[in-house]
């Protein structure tokens, strides 16, 4: 008789969980660890120019495979796309650290990305087959601590390896982590899919979705990256607006072929479940605001508290504290008590007073207001990490799991990514706006005045020592005005990190509005699909039951 994955014994359970969560560990690891040795990377490559596309080529990669992924593994069974993307991740890990030139290393980096879109998704619904919803959200919840481990970790990792090894083994330190989660998986994890499955695959909907998706992020990316460098693209730019807008046209072209499609890769009626779709919604604006955090808070420690890189990744460990406890904490009680909507609600609003509380920063805030801030926003974050992957898998088919939380890891990325392009165009634009009036208030001349504000958005708010720039640019008569320039400058680059944190706000309260929209359905206690409760105002007929069955 087939075994399904409910009979392995609790030590096999285990076994996997660690393992995921170890190649979990390694894909949020690898991010962290390579942002901390870029800098030098680039250095020794001599590639300066290129520096944006070893982020974006992995982002790209990352962020397209992963519906794709989900939709595989719904089909052809969870082991062997979580072992293809693993393999694909260690075989770039490699590919990078040997690297010689620019161009390779942001290929290599591609081919990492193209793995590591498995490994969250996967490793999600690998939980999803393990444990019924009832008992999923006590081993979910400690998905969050894994991120926020990783962000501590990873700066300290990746500056110890560069300066006392190289940065070749910033890539290389993925491979024996990597290699132990392979094993475990191959080991004891079965091949589990759909009995009957048949193994159609949407080649088309595949590919118009990635040739969708690809100007969408690369428009984005650039108007996020260049907005918070100062050079500020337009909207209306072909590199920004142009691209955006063939991503959009060509998204309907993907939403028709996937309302004919056999085997959509993105199940368009999923959408017609409210749960569903208010889930994707919050976590949407869930990380539109969370990403304006992670994202400028380290620039506002480099640039206006002048601390290191490495340094500034530390001084968010009272968000990455708060999201971690309440990340675990949250996944208990929802196992306990099988609720989760007021509690959800209830983070959401604890996020939104975090971000209303971050939009007051200046230059001057104190380290321990600014510390209760970022825990008061990382208690609100940290449910979401899992409360919405569970409410996701218990109100979907059991045959569409890995579809609905590839689909919500990929609304996370994207919702992260647009929130950077928006924040980054607000804080250019309030940096432009108040660093005249606040120079004119120093008592910096009128002609001085003018020729700052014209180069306010480049390097002159970045990173490094701004007074001994300003001493090498400005004539000798300008220097007695140096001290007065930098402070107006750290004050109109905290004050423009308060106005993006304003936008953050408001997808907060989106997010509050959207999580209020979920139904409480009654989380299964079985991998039978079942119909939802209460079902008053459901009059659709109870879903098929299926069982998972080992591959041939």
């Amino acid at each position: 008789m087939n075994q399904s994955v409910m009979q392995l014994s609790h030590r096999s359970k285990l076994a996997i969980v660690g393992a995921v969560m170890l190649g979990l560990f390694l894909s949020a690891l690898d991010q962290t660890v390579v942002g901390t040795a870029l800098p030098t990377i680039v250095t020794d490559l001599g590639g300066n120019s290129l520096y944006v596309w070893v982020v974006t080529s992995y982002l790209l990669t990352s962020t397209i495979t992963v519906p794709i992924y989900g939709k595989l593994s719904d089909l052809f069974g969870r082991k062997r796309i979580l072992i293809v993307g693993i393999g694909l991740f260690l075989v770039g890990s490699a590919l990078s650290g040997i690297s010689q030139n620019m161009a390779q290393l942001i290929f290599f980096r591609g081919l990492q990305g193209l793995g590591a879109g498995a490994l969250f998704p996967i490793a999600l619904a690998v939980i999803g087959d393990l444990f019924t919803p009832r008992e999923r959200g006590k081993y979910q919840g400690f998905f969050g601590a894994v991120f926020g481990v990783a962000f501590l970790v990873g700066p300290f990792i990746g500056g110890w390896i560069t300066d006392n090894i190289n940065w070749h083994w910033v890539f290389y330190v993925n491979l024996p982590i990597g290699a132990i989660a392979l094993a475990v998986i191959i080991i004891n994890l079965p091949n589990h899919k759909r009995e009957g499955a048949t193994p159609s695959i949407d080649y088309l909907g595949a590919l118009v979705f990635t040739l969708a998706v690809v100007p969408i992020l690369i428009g984005l990316t650039e108007k996020g990256i260049a907005s918070s460098a100062g050079t500020a693209y337009s909207w209306l730019d072909w590199r920004v607006g142009g691209l955006i807008l063939l991503g959009a046209i060509l998204g309907l072209v993907f939403l028709f072929i996937e309302s004919r499609a056999k085997e959509p890769i993105l199940p368009l009626d999923l959408f017609r479940d409210r749960t569903y779709s208010a889930s994707q919604a919050a976590i949407f604006f869930m990380s539109f605001a969370f990403f304006i955090a992670v994202i400028f808070m380290p620039r506002y420690y480099q640039a206006v508290r002048g601390i290191s890189a490495t340094a500034s990744g530390y001084m968010l460990w009272p968000l990455l504290v708060g999201l971690m406890g309440t990340s675990v904490a949250a996944g208990l009680v929802i196992a306990r008590t099988g609720k989760y909507k007021l509690l959800l609600v209830g983070s959401m609003v604890t996020m939104t007073v975090g971000i209303l509380l971050m939009t007051q920063l200046t230059d001057t805030t104190g380290d321990y207001p600014l510390w209760i801030w970022l825990f008061i926003l990382g208690i609100g974050i940290g449910p979401s990490m899992s409360g919405y992957t569970l409410v996701v898998q218990n109100a979907v088919p059991v045959a569409k799991l890995g579809v609905a939380t590839s689909t919500l890891t990929f609304i996370r990325q994207v919702g992260g990514t647009i929130g950077l392009a928006i924040a980054g165009t607000t804080l250019s634009s309030s940096i432009a706006s108040n660093l005249p009036k606040d120079l004119a208030k120093a008592g910096v001349p009128a002609a001085l005045t003018k020729h700052i504000a014209n180069g306010s958005n480049s390097s002159l708010t970045g990173v490094g020592n701004v007074a001994a720039k300003l001493a090498h640019v400005l004539p000798p008569q300008a220097h007695p005005f140096i001290g007065a320039i930098v402070k107006s400058l750290h004050q109109a680059l905290a004050q423009g990190i308060a106005s993006s944190f304003w936008i953050g706000l408001v997808v907060a309260v989106a997010a509050v509005v959207a999580t209020i929209f979920l139904k409480e359905l009654t989380l299964r206690t079985t991998h039978h699909d079942q119909p939802p409760e209460p079902s008053a105002t459901d009059s659709s007929p109870e879903p098929a039951r299926e069982e998972l069955v080992p591959a041939p």
